[in-house]
């Protein structure tokens, strides 16, 4: 039986958290910041929780 390969773009993409689910960090911050105001870039700062409809992909993408 073969080794299961971890996704390699999942795991740059999502990390585990403590209690076993998955954090993410938002999206819409990487380009064109210049109309987007002080508030919106600082509220899109933190990261965020996947949602649990997600979590079943994602513990196939990286089961390690």
């Amino acid at each position: 039986m073969p080794k299961l390969k971890t996704n390699r773009g999942a795991a740059k993409r999502f990390r585990r958290s403590g209690k076993g689910g998955y954090k993410r960090a938002q999206s819409h911050l990487n380009h064109i910041l210049t109309k987007k105001s002080s508030k919106r870039k600082r509220h899109l700062r933190p990261m965020a929780q996947v949602c649990d409809a997600d979590l079943p992909g994602i513990r196939k993408l990286m089961p390690n």
